[in-house]
């Protein structure tokens, strides 16, 4: 399975959406400060995921939840 995912930064509240084909070690990777993106807002916290059957369908749902639309569907997801 590949998913896509949110985490929420416990020092500033924002959002970060990514997509992995291991979900546990993926967040313990952006909490460990192994992800330059996140390296800086940890601690994080998953707040939603999607699981999807193959990789171009998780990279999609990510592209989307970067958009305005998307952030507002997580939004009343979260």
């Amino acid at each position: 399975m590949n998913y896509t995912y949110v985490l929420r930064s416990k020092i500033d509240n924002k959002f970060y959406v990514g997509w992995t084909n291991d979900l546990k070690n993926r967040i313990l990777e952006h909490n460990s400060g192994n992800v330059q993106s996140t390296k800086e807002r940890r601690p994080l916290e998953l707040v939603y995921y999607e699981a999807c059957k193959n990789k171009d369908n998780a990279i999609k749902r990510e592209k989307y939840f970067k958009t305005g639309y998307g952030r507002r569907f997580l939004e009343s997801r979260i």
